[in-house]
């Protein structure tokens, strides 16, 4: 079974940090894109920030000088380093990866959502 698992979520004052990570585990043969999704109360999903598979990255125009994705593929982790938060950026955050998996099926391309983390940045 394959999961993605967020951690590093947590409440922080405007202007400070915070690093997400995201792991993916189980029957997975490679990872294309990775990325991060982030959801407000009362508002759609959006894209914050995406690599991919050869380290290329696109951001929100939001996040663009205050963010930035890795990816670590040994570790099959994607890091979203969050500084000069603001609270406009309190969102659940979401993992996103594009997997390539083996199962019981065969050979099956998935695309994967974690179970989110949740980030609250006070005024």
């Amino acid at each position: 079974q394959v999961q993605l698992v967020e951690s590093g979520g947590g409440l922080e004052q405007a202007g400070g940090s915070l690093r997400l990570s995201c792991a993916a585990s189980g029957s997975i043969i490679s990872i294309n894109g990775m990325g991060w999704f982030r959801q407000a109360p009362g508002k759609p999903r959006e894209l914050v920030a995406r690599i991919n598979s050869g380290g290329g990255t696109n951001y929100a125009d939001s996040v663009k000088g205050r963010f930035t994705i890795s990816r670590d593929n040994a570790k099959r982790t994607v890091y979203l380093q969050m500084n000069s938060l603001k609270p406009e950026d309190t969102a659940v955050y979401y993992c996103n990866a594009d997997l390539i998996t083996a199962s019981a099926k065969g050979v099956l391309k998935v695309d994967h959502w974690g179970k989110g983390t949740l980030v609250t940045v006070s005024s």
